[in-house]
């Protein structure tokens, strides 16, 4: 399938992508102004963001059923509704305790109504089942261009004006995602079409097959370990290389590169999980992460290293997703992906949420982030392991569906 031949509902799900997630993943820049403002140390602000990236996970698998059931087009237009109303009373607060509810609550809601799991889970119906990882990975690519295009904007209204303004921009922004709802829509006839086995499957059968199968648990455990270096990194790159006494523009420009090199990784896995066996594709994604981030912290830090770190991170950042997700439909089928994928993104975001606060609990205590870099580093390569063992074969329904 060629990519100038997707649907309009993808496009429209990759332009929510490309706001939703690049405001998400620009706020490590947000974090020494905002502590600055507030006279807090980095421990706060860096729970906030885990509490986001909990309760971003902790709605998602209700999220991703009401989406399943109700359609992702009303849950898109809650989401972003929510997570301009974040943004706004962030900008407006004189409370440092007010970001608990603002920036972890609100925002946490509103990510998970116009992220991943709902867009993904509406390109499932529309997209034939062999080009599911491709379509998958083009969409995650969506995420990634916005954090190249959103960073950077961040970081000149930042300099030119203060971080409460920056975010009332992004306020603003999220009335963008509510018009391109608009075009989220599922004919029942594709639906159909692409989930053939799976009609008669309840929501309760669903769940309950997927919760007592041991390959679902392994897909949970890997992705745990990539929300928790994703966001260790998104969160804390930024103050590790001010300590090393790099400026904020280049902390600024290597979340740019996480994001510019991920907008070609993201598809490059998500073809290779098409054409290779998916297991194999993932466990090599994480040997990649386990050099990468080795070699970073090993050698010393300077502009062009961080620099370089940014691109080569960025290019397996977010890859997991395309792989991941194409897993569950593999394995599981279409029709309840949004909530099996969701609860999938919730193991995620609890990494996220460790990665995020036990960085600035570490760094607290120790006033360094070394434990953390080399915990990621042992966690990468765990991860590469668990997923030999996944048996990716779809289910004996759905084998016995395709051959009927």
């Amino acid at each position: 399938m060629s990519i100038f031949r997707l649907p309009l509902l993808v496009w429209a799900g990759i332009a929510i992508l490309i706001i939703s997630l690049g405001i998400r993943q620009s706020f490590g820049i947000f974090m020494m102004p905002i502590s600055t403002s507030f006279g807090t140390g980095r421990e706060f602000f860096s729970f906030a963001i885990a509490l986001q990236n909990l309760l971003f996970g902790l709605f998602q698998p209700f999220i991703g059923m009401a989406s399943d059931r109700f359609g992702a087009k009303r849950i898109i237009i809650l989401g972003a509704i929510a997570y301009g109303l974040g943004l706004f009373l962030t900008s407006i607060t004189s409370h440092a305790e007010m970001l608990y509810l603002s920036v972890g609550v609100l925002i946490g809601l509103g990510l998970s109504a116009t992220s991943y799991v709902i867009i993904l889970g509406a390109v499932a119906k529309v997209v034939p089942a062999e080009h599911t990882a491709k379509a998958f990975g083009l969409t995650t690519a969506a995420g990634s261009f916005g954090m190249f295009a959103v960073i950077p904007g961040a970081q000149s209204l930042l300099a030119n004006y203060d971080w409460q303004t920056a975010l009332q921009v992004f306020a603003v922004l999220c009335s963008i995602m509510v018009a391109c709802s608009a075009f989220i829509k599922i004919n029942k006839t594709d639906t159909n079409s692409n989930n053939p086995s799976t009609d008669e499957q309840t929501l309760k059968q669903a769940l309950t097959e997927a919760l007592n199968n041991r390959n679902y648990w392994l897909i949970n455990a890997g992705f745990f370990v990539c929300g928790f270096q994703v966001m260790f990194i998104a969160t804390h790159l930024p103050s590790y290389l001010a300590d090393q006494h790099l400026s904020a523009q280049t902390a600024a420009m290597a979340l740019a590169y996480v994001g510019i090199f991920n907008i070609f990784g993201s598809y490059f896995w998500g073809v290779m999980g098409d054409r290779f066996d998916k297991r194999y594709v993932m466990s090599s994604l994480y040997l990649m992460r386990t050099v990468i981030i080795a070699l970073f912290v090993s050698l010393p830090i300077t502009e062009h290293s961080a620099a370089i770190f940014g691109g080569a991170i960025g290019f397996c950042w977010l890859g997991t997703v395309p792989l991941t997700s194409g897993l569950v439909r593999q394995i599981f089928g279409a029709k309840y992906l949004s909530t099996l994928y969701g609860l999938v993104f919730f193991c995620h975001q609890i990494g996220s949420f460790l990665g995020a606060w036990v960085g600035g609990k570490i760094y607290d205590i120790s006033g360094s982030y070394t434990p953390i870099w080399w915990t990621t580093v042992a966690m990468a390569l765990i991860a590469a392991l668990l997923h030999l063992p996944i048996n990716d074969k779809p289910l004996p329904r759905l084998q016995a569906a395709a051959s009927a």
